[in-house]
């Protein structure tokens, strides 16, 4: 269709338009009201009384941070964490005499760490900052009010603008319609990134604005507009006109959203009533829910575990200072007289000692708080960060077809990827294409179409094999012979996957029936909304189609002979084959109405006039249409409805073909009450047009039935099997009907060969009575005593079956949902569900998704994850701990609304069981690792005051303890954080046994956590102890002299630095040279610091002034000291570590010693076995756990 043929189209007399209903009439009555009191000047923003207005421009911003609030708000988000404070407050003591450190060592670190993590926060707002740049400054035609339009961005729109849009581009804010290329202002409006559907949306300008069409017409065109202040409801709008002297109402029907896109028109006017943050797409960005990952939680509590350690020992050696102080005075004579006690102050003063006590705890409570890891958090969101990067660019996890990778949209979950027991998966677009194929269809009692559906083949493998046989429906051809079945042959066509040479090319005119044949896919090429679209460099016809069910069904009438090609005004064209003269024609129907299609219709028509004759033509599901057939229109009903039942088995999506010849006087008759319900005004103007509808649509002849197949994703099915081997459970949530969702389940292997079903369902003939006479109340306690009766039934068939360890696969319908969550049942429910292997949850609504996902999250207190593509996927996505979001064919809306982005569903395979594992073993090893370092370091401090009697005086120089958690053990953790890998990728995926460590939280167990805080303790000990014995009574110096405090300070430090380095090194399962690199440069540059430092003058090094220059390296003892007290500390962790890999090894050392006797060996000979079996011992013990 031309430019000039679309522009000539007046649809809006077709359609009845319940699209296009006024609604609300008591809401207008409250204009000029509060919350209804926005005025806009059409065409006049320069009017003064709008100036007085003070509108807000329509430049938006979606940063977190200005630049006037970025240093406060950026602190206060720092400083909500009790550990930053703790920092911060002794950051701040550090300047009193209380300290036992100089401030600026202490100051300098916090700083640095805390900068690090607020750059990360500017960095983040700028990309931000640059995407409302591009928005920004993108570009629109405004009026200029002397004739002409000029390009201006869209930050310079001001309410009242009159802007001109043109096909494809995006609405730059929330806009009136006025006009369009069509005469009676009709546009299809894309609302993707609004709601993520992907069916166009009709919108229609009032008739008095529709003839503005030109510049020379909008020169003298103001209007006032006098509506609803702005909000956040995207389905509402409330509004009058107010133009040439009347008042016209305005409806959501007039109104252009931001950014939805303008499509299958060539240009609208529009003027702006909502700009910048006021428009309804801006009124709605709120951020989401904020989620947090089960071990950051888990770290908050050892850190409260850590802060009362440390006020425990804080609270221990004040305790011990205090006695030692009262000591010191006896009888007015002085212990320690070397103290010099008769000139001290406060902080010790023997007349004092409770005092002198108290000032020591505070003392130590700054000593000690190296025990709190000050790099920590920066440290994770370093990690995490460079993590997300990492599943950005895996290659494995890329789109080709639609270009798009797998993106982390928030790094804060990425070890909750590793832990997950549940998943929710939508199924139309996540497990399915979401594109539409015309597969088969049932033509006059006769099935045609013989290629099989992935849910044929999946019932074959379930080895029904009567019913496998049943649904291979007649594949014969036109002679009689067997047909085999297999893919179309020729070329490919999109949304076309059918193949029976008894209909194709031609040869549909020697079946029995030809004129049912040709009157079906008549129907199918007239009954629709779509539009054809010429591609003029190359002829080729593009259909641009409100829903992918349309499109296949004019695609298929094309590629079988009635093709569709031209829509004007008044008719429809189709060139199509006349099987009595046997050549190609050209025939013309005229339109003369369209009754569109409804959720609660559930089926559509036209009423067209071919030659003398006038037809209306009906699709629509097969609830809606057997009850409409004439007596004589029923013959092939019998066979239709078996066909039918085949075709829900086999997960095709059907609807029903009918017509009926309508005499002239009937239809005069009728027109006249459709059109008068059609130009009413009323409230009950749907009831009117429904009625009209109703009355038309009756006495029809059956044809036949259409089966659409909604294709499975590539490697669905390898994936959910790969899932149920990691022991992950997958519940799909859908909204189609029970047959359909159960043999999508058999095909995509979710119910499986030898699974008995639990069918939890209200279809039952007691209900039906019950609704029929309408007593709710009765209706509602019948149908919740009928679901209770069969969830006991299901839960005891669970009981008896426990014997033979059969599996279970439940499902339940959306009624008997709303039963089983109520809190009578929905205990007994989830019981049920989770002891059965698999649950498909059937008719089910966007809310009903997100209430059954809260159960399971906070019923079992499991990692759950939801997964889905629209935009009714949103509140399930946004209730479970991680959303996924497909982005598929269903718009952005499930993507932004996600933590993860996957193009393909089979992604979730390797984002799971490669990426989660990875991630949730990277972030548990390096939290352990960070608390036991500073274990380790920490108490060396508090040994050390002990020994020099409680005095609060620490055992190292001041910069470096400052320098031990930013420079000398930060990286190789980091590294460890980033690139450590226990197995391959390929062994995960061949391994998903090996998801357990992260889903029974083996890595991160109290258990595991309190072990290396042991090992902290042990680590601690065994250094200061064997420094001291080894360094304090021996002669260091050649002199003779023994070791001093700088000496042994230095040695024990060193000790520490190669021991919390070394231990790393043994942690570590998959060195990289980076690895290497930052392991023993950090122990390198401990001693490059030490020489430099020490050079410095000694008002500043203070203890490290040219200790190791002078004193330590060349002193053989102080390095065989640092060798036997390293070797001491990491033998009691390597030892533990060689026991366990062999008496109870974890599944990591498992595959890892699998894969090493696979290399040794070549083959898979005896000495293999033993492994084998423990694995599988293994998997059984999993097993018998989860149950």
């Amino acid at each position: 269709m031309t430019r000039g043929q679309r522009r000539k189209l007046r649809l809006s007399k077709l359609y009845s338009f319940s699209c296009i209903r006024l609604h609300g009439e008591e809401r207008h009555a409250q204009i000029g009201q509060r919350g209804y009191s926005r005025i806009v000047y059409c065409n006049d923003p320069d009017n003064p009384a709008a100036a007085r207005l003070n509108y807000k421009g329509n430049h938006v911003s979606t940063t977190k941070y200005t630049v006037a609030n970025f240093v406060p708000k950026s602190l206060f988000e720092q400083f909500r964490r009790v550990a930053n404070i703790y920092f911060l407050i002794v950051a701040c003591v550090s300047f009193s005499p209380l300290a036992p450190f100089t401030a600026l060592s202490f100051v300098v670190p916090l700083v640095l760490v805390i900068g690090v993590t607020i750059a990360k926060e500017a960095v983040e707002d700028c990309q931000r900052r640059e995407q409302d740049i591009e928005a920004n400054n993108r570009k629109v035609e405004v009026y200029s009010g002397n004739g002409t339009f000029h390009r201006t961005r869209w930050k310079n729109l001001r309410v009242g603008n009159v802007v001109k849009v043109y096909k494809d581009e995006y609405f730059p804010a929330d806009l009136l319609l006025l006009s369009s290329s069509y005469e009676d202002g009709i546009c299809y409006v894309d609302t993707m990134n609004l709601d993520g559907e992907t069916n166009l949306k009709l919108r229609q300008s009032l008739d008095v604005t529709s003839s503005l069409r030109n510049e020379r017409c909008l020169q003298v065109f103001t209007a006032v507009i006098k509506c609803e202040d702005p909000n956040d409801n995207l389905y509402s709008f409330v509004g009058n006109l107010h133009y040439n002297g009347k008042e016209y109402p305005l409806s959501p029907q007039q109104i252009l959203l931001r950014d939805s896109k303008l499509k299958n028109t060539d240009y609208i006017y529009g003027v702006v009533i909502f700009t910048g943050h006021d428009a309804k797409v801006m009124q709605n960005a709120t951020h989401p829910r904020s989620k947090r990952s089960k071990i950051e939680k888990r770290m908050d509590k050892i850190i409260y575990i850590l802060f009362s350690s440390l006020i425990f020992i804080s609270f221990v050696g004040s305790f011990f200072f205090g006695i030692e102080t009262r000591r010191d005075l006896v009888d007015k004579k002085y212990r320690r007289w070397y103290l010099r006690l008769d000139d001290t102050t406060v902080f010790y003063d023997p007349t004092r000692a409770s005092l002198s006590a108290f000032f020591h705890f505070l003392t130590a409570l700054m000593l000690y708080g190296y025990l709190i890891p000050i790099s920590l958090y920066v440290s994770i969101e370093i990690v995490k960060v460079l993590q997300s990067v990492f599943i950005n660019q895996d290659r494995h996890m890329y789109y080709e077809a639609t270009d798009k990778t797998a993106r982390a949209r928030t790094s804060n979950l990425n070890e909750e990827l590793g832990q997950v027991h549940m998943i929710l998966s939508d199924k139309t677009g996540t497990l399915t294409c979401n594109s539409m194929e015309f597969v088969k269809c049932s033509i006059a009692g006769i099935a045609y179409g013989q290629g099989e559906t992935e849910v044929e083949r999946a019932l074959a493998r379930k080895d029904w094999s009567s019913e496998a046989n049943e649904i291979s429906i007649e594949r014969i051809d036109s002679h009689g012979n067997a047909v085999h079945s297999g893919k179309p042959i020729g070329h490919s066509v999109k949304g076309f996957n059918f193949r029976d040479e008894r209909i194709m090319n031609g040869t549909w005119v020697n079946e029995s029936y030809p004129d049912l044949i040709r009157k079906f896919f008549e129907v199918l090429a007239i009954c629709h909304t779509v539009i054809p679209d010429v591609i003029r460099e190359t002829g080729d016809i593009y259909y641009e189609a409100e829903s992918q069910d349309e499109a296949a069904f004019v695609i298929a009438a094309r590629e079988l002979g009635f093709e569709f090609f031209k829509r004007v005004q008044t008719s429809i064209s189709l060139r199509e084959l006349d099987y009595e003269r046997g050549e190609k024609i050209e025939r013309n129907y005229e339109l003369l109405h369209v009754l569109e299609f409804s959720s609660s219709r559930k089926r559509m028509s036209v009423i067209v006039r071919s030659k003398a004759d006038l037809l209306l033509l009906c699709k629509g599901a097969d609830s809606a249409m057997f009850e409409r057939l004439s007596k004589d229109g029923r013959l092939f009903e019998h066979a239709t409805r078996d066909h039918i039942t085949k075709y829900s088995q086999a997960g095709l999506r059907i609807m029903v073909i009918a017509y009926r010849k309508i005499e002239e006087e009937e239809y005069e008759l009728w027109e006249d009450e459709f059109l008068k319900a059609k130009a009413s005004l009323s409230a009950d103007r749907d009831a009117l047009l429904d009625t009209a509808a109703d009355k038309i649509e009756r006495e029809l002849i059956l044809l036949g039935a259409t089966a659409v197949e909604d294709k499975l994703q590539e490697g669905v099915p390898k994936c959910i099997e790969k899932l149920a081997q990691a022991q992950i459970r997958l519940w799909v949530l859908t909204g189609d009907k029970l047959e359909t969702a159960v043999n999508i389940g058999y095909a995509c292997r979710l119910l499986r060969q030898g699974m008995r079903e639990i069918v939890i369902t209200l279809d039952s003939p007691d209900i039906e009575v019950l609704e029929k006479q309408g007593d709710k109340e009765a209706l509602a306690k019948a149908s919740l005593e009928s679901i209770s009766k069969q969830i006991r039934r299901g839960k005891s068939q669970l009981t008896s079956a426990k014997e033979n360890a059969m599996e279970f696969g439940l499902i339940i319908d959306g009624k008997s949902l709303n039963f089983a969550l109520t809190k009578n049942l929905e205990d007994m429910f989830l019981d049920l569900a989770i002891n059965c292997a698999s649950v498909i949850c059937c008719r089910s609504s966007p809310k009903q998704k997100a209430l059954v996902t809260r159960l399971v999250k906070l019923k079992l207190g499991k990692t759950t994850l939801s997964v889905g593509d629209g935009a009714n996927d949103v509140s399930m996505l946004q209730e479970a701990d991680i959303g996924v979001g497909i982005s598929g064919v269903e718009g952005m809306q499930a993507v932004m609304a996600s933590d993860f982005a996957i193009a393909q569903f089979r992604f979730l395979e390797r984002l799971l069981l490669v990426h989660g594992h990875w991630c949730y073993r990277r972030i548990a090893m390096m939290i352990c690792y960070f608390f036991y370092k500073n274990i380790a370091f920490g108490l060396t401090l508090f040994w050390f005051e002990a020994y020099a009697s409680f005095s609060g005086q620490p055992a190292y120089n001041d910069w470096d303890m400052s320098f031990y958690n930013v420079f000398f053990t930060s990286l190789p953790v980091i590294a460890l954080g980033v690139f450590d890998q226990d197995v391959s990728a390929c062994l995960c995926l061949e391994y998903p046994l090996l998801y357990q460590e992260g889903k029974q939280n083996i890595l991160f167990s109290w258990s595991r956590i309190l072990g290396w805080m042991a090992n902290g303790v042990g680590s601690s000990i065994i250094i200061f102890f064997c420094t001291t014995n080894v360094m304090v009574e021996q002669a260091f110096r050649r002199d003779g002299r023994v070791a001093d405090f700088q000496v042994l300070g230095v040695t024990m430090y060193t000790c520490v630095v190669w021991a919390v380095n070394c231990q790393m090194a043994l942690s570590i399962n998959y060195f990289t040279w980076i690895q290497h690199f930052f392991i023993w440069s950090s122990v390198a540059f401990w001693y490059i610091f030490l020489l430099i430092y020490g050079y410095i003058s000694p008002t500043i090094s203070t203890t490290a002034y040219m200790v190791f220059l002078e004193a330590t390296s060349p002193s053989l003892l102080y390095w065989l000291s640092t060798l036997l007290v390293v070797v001491s500390t990491l033998l009691p962790y390597f030892s533990y570590r060689a026991f366990q890999t062999r008496l109870q090894p974890m599944p990591h050392d498992l595959i890892q010693r699998k894969q090493r006797e696979c290399a040794e060996t070549k083959t898979s000979g005896e000495s293999s076995i033993g492994t084998k079996d423990k694995l599988k011992h293994l998997k059984e013990d999993t097993e018998h756990s989860e149950s």
